[in-house]
C-alpha cells in the first residue's frame, strides 16, 4: 500500500515507521525537513496527568504512555541507535499556600482516580530535590510521568523509518485531489498518486489545498524554551512549577519551558519569553542564576478549539486521514496516533479512543 505523508515532525515520523514497520511503502513531504515545526519547542515531557485538561486528553495520554515502554524499545533496536528516556517521575511544586492548596486537591483527584502520588510537605520536597528553592511549600510527586529526548527519539524515528523503506521529499505540497481510485498529490516537483493520504504538517494542516473536504481548523501557538547546561545535574526528575518546568537531562544540561503565545505564524525567540522562563527557573532552582545558556529555540504548536488532535478518517474526502492539532502534547501522544492510524489505514480497524478525536466533529 502506498502511503503519503503530508508532515514530518513527530506525529509524521511516528505514524510514518508505524506503517513501513507493517509494510506500507511510505512517502514524507516537508518542505521545511524533519522536526522543524512544534517539535522543536518540545520538552519532551510525558505528564498526562499535568497536561490532561480534560477527562479526554488524559484518557488519551494515559492511553499512548502506557505505549511508550514498547515504542521505544521497538524504535531504538530498529534504528539501532539510543533514544534517551527516562521515567523517573514529575515533581510538581508549590511556592505558596494557594499553590499548595491546590496540590492538594490535584492528589485528591489522583487518589480517586487510583494514580500512584504522594504528596509532599515543603522539607520533604527540598530533601527530594534539595537543589530547590528554600521558598517551596510542597510537592506532589507522581512517578509514572517522565520524558523523552525529542532529538535522539526524532532521530531514531527517521532512521528507524528509512531503514523500512519510507522517504522524505523536502518539496512543497500544492494540492491533494481526488483522482479515480487513487488520491493525488501535487507538489512543487511532481504529482503522484497514493492509495492513502495522512495529513499530519501539524500548524500548516490547514494551509493544504484539499478539493473537496474542509480544511483543519488548527492554529499556531508559539512556545519558547531554553537549554541551560549545569556543571553536574541539578535535578533527578521533572519540576514542574506555576512559571516554568525544568527537565533534567543525562548530560548535566536542563530545558526550561515553556511560554504559550498566541502570535500567528511568527517563530521569533524574544527577550520577553526568554525573561519569562529565565525569571521562573530561577524561582524554582537558584542554581540556574549561575548556569550556561546554551540556546533559545521556538516551535509553533497546532491548537484546536477542543485542545483535542485531530485523529482519524476525512468524513469528506476517501483515502485522506488526518493526524494534527495536537497542541502541546505531540510528543506523548505519539505513539498511540501511530498506532490508531496504522490500524485504520492498513487494517481498518478503530480503536475506541478514535471516538474522542473524530475529523469529523470539525467537519472534515
Amino acid at each position: 500500500m502506498k502511503v503519503t505523508i503530508v508532515g514530518a515532525g513527530i506525529i509524521g515520523y511516528a505514524v510514518a515507521y508505524e506503517l513501513a514497520a507493517r509494510g506500507a511503502q511510505v512517502r514524507l513531504i516537508d518542505p521545511r525537513g524533519s522536526g522543524q515545526g512544534a517539535t522543536r519547542a518540545s520538552a519532551g515531557v510525558l505528564a498526562p496527568h499535568i497536561e490532561g485538561h480534560s477527562a479526554d486528553l488524559r484518557r488519551l495520554g494515559l492511553c499512548s504512555l502506557d505505549h511508550y515502554d514498547s515504542f521505544i524499545a521497538r524504535v531504538a533496536a530498529d534504528a539501532q541507535r539510543p533514544v534517551e528516556y527516562r521515567r523517573s517521575g514529575t515533581l510538581q511544586v508549590a511556592r505558596s499556600d494557594s499553590e499548595a492548596l491546590q496540590l492538594e486537591q490535584d492528589a485528591r483527584v489522583l487518589s480517586e482516580s487510583g494514580a500512584s502520588h504522594t504528596y509532599l510537605d515543603g522539607d520533604a520536597t527540598r530533601r527530594l530535590e534539595p537543589s530547590l528553592a528554600e521558598g517551596v511549600r510542597a510537592g506532589l510527586l507522581v512517578p509514572q510521568h517522565g520524558y523523552v529526548g525529542v532529538a535522539t527519539l526524532m532521530s531514531a524515528l527517521a532512521e528507524a523509518a528509512r531503514r523500512h523503506g519510507a522517504s522524505l521529499s523536502t518539496a512543497r505540497v500544492n494540492g491533494i485531489d481526488l483522482r479515480g481510485r487513487s488520491v493525488s498529490v501535487a507538489t512543487s516537483e511532481e504529482t503522484f498518486a497514493s492509495d492513502a493520504v495522512v495529513v499530519a504538517a501539524g500548524s500548516w494542516s490547514g494551509g493544504i489545498p484539499m478539493a473537496p473536504a474542509v480544511r483543519p481548523p488548527v492554529r499556531p501557538v508559539r512556545g519558547q524554551l531554553l537549554h541551560l547546561r549545569f556543571a553536574s545535574p541539578p535535578l533527578s526528575r521533572v519540576v514542574w512549577g506555576t512559571a516554568a518546568y525544568l527537565v533534567p537531562w543525562e548530560d548535566g544540561s536542563v530545558l526550561v519551558g515553556a511560554t504559550v503565545e498566541d502570535a500567528g505564524f511568527d517563530e521569533r525567540v524574544t527577550v520577553a519569553g526568554v525573561r519569562q522562563l529565565l525569571e521562573g527557573a530561577v524561582e524554582l532552582l537558584p542554581a540556574a542564576r549561575s548556569a550556561t545558556f546554551d540556546e533559545a529555540r521556538a516551535g509553533l504548536r497546532p491548537a484546536t478549539a477542543d485542545e483535542l488532535p485531530i485523529i482519524g478518517r476525512s468524513s469528506t474526502m476517501r483515502d485522506v486521514y488526518y493526524a494534527t492539532g495536537h497542541y502541546r502534547n505531540g510528543v506523548l501522544l505519539a505513539p498511540l496516533t501511530a498506532a490508531m492510524i496504522a490500524d485504520l489505514v492498513l487494517d481498518g480497524r478503530e480503536r475506541s479512543e478514535l471516538a474522542l478525536v473524530r475529523p469529523d466533529r470539525f467537519g472534515l
